[in-house]
């Protein structure tokens, strides 16, 4: 089971629509998925309610708050899924934090311009602070909300270097395809054609966290494997 936690202090940078169309696409891909709304809009939740009334499938979708990393709360809950995307609110607190120290792979959104960047340094600093309880917890910046035919801004690049996260090369764009997907309850991998740009855009994501997850736990496997040689060797 993999764990993907939606974070970061901004509000508006498409947090709860990144979230639910991840969710959507690895249900669709045949994934046991289960999508936390740990946001207090509800979002995730409203989302799961209209696709209900109209008969659509849709992950599991569970409301949870700061107590979700406590044992018998989110572990207890997500042991049957293959995955769980976490939709953290607009401000760091109590909720992101919890979200950490279970998530195995922190996605923080963010928009195209350097102020964009500069604005995310209290979302980097909680991130660090929770990779140095949890050296397995891998972080990325995901460009959001981009205008189409535009580029990153060069000192929104040069943040995220000198804070040293990874960005992913997937960025989503402002399409009125996300909004009206989410409206009427579907996926937007499942509302649009193939080949419509805001479907291959979120295909082309979850093809990259599914790569940066893999990654990750090689690397884990890897370090438990050195930690134990080096206790034989000392025996």
């Amino acid at each position: 089971m993999s764990v993907i936690a939606l974070c970061g202090q901004k509000g508006g940078v498409g947090k709860s629509t990144t979230a639910i169309a991840v969710a959507a696409e690895l249900r669709r891909r045949g994934h046991r998925v289960l999508l936390v709304d740990g946001d207090p809009q509800g979002t995730a939740s409203t989302w799961a309610a209209k696709a209900g009334e109209a008969g659509l499938p849709v992950p599991t979708v569970i409301a949870m708050n700061a107590r979700m990393h406590l044992p018998g709360h989110l572990d207890a809950i997500s042991r049957h899924h293959d995955f769980v995307v976490i939709d953290c609110p607009g401000r760091l607190d109590a909720v992101q934090k919890s979200a950490l120290m279970v998530a195995d792979l922190a996605i923080i959104p963010c928009g195209p311009s350097g102020p964009d960047a500069w604005a995310l340094q209290e979302s980097v600093e909680l991130v660090n602070q929770a990779a140095e309880m949890r050296p397995e917890l891998r972080a990325c910046v995901l460009v959001a909300k981009k205008i189409v035919g535009t580029n990153l801004h060069g000192d929104a690049r040069k943040q995220f270097a000198a804070w040293g996260l990874p960005v992913l090369r997937t960025e989503l764009c402002t399409r009125i395809a996300y909004q009206e997907a989410i409206t009427g309850g579907y996926g937007v991998t499942e509302y649009v054609s193939g080949d419509d740009a805001a479907g291959l855009e979120v295909r082309s994501l979850v093809d990259e966290l599914l790569r940066e997850m893999r990654h990750g736990k090689e690397g884990s496997a890897n370090r438990r494997r050195g930690s134990s040689q080096a206790t034989e060797a000392r025996r």
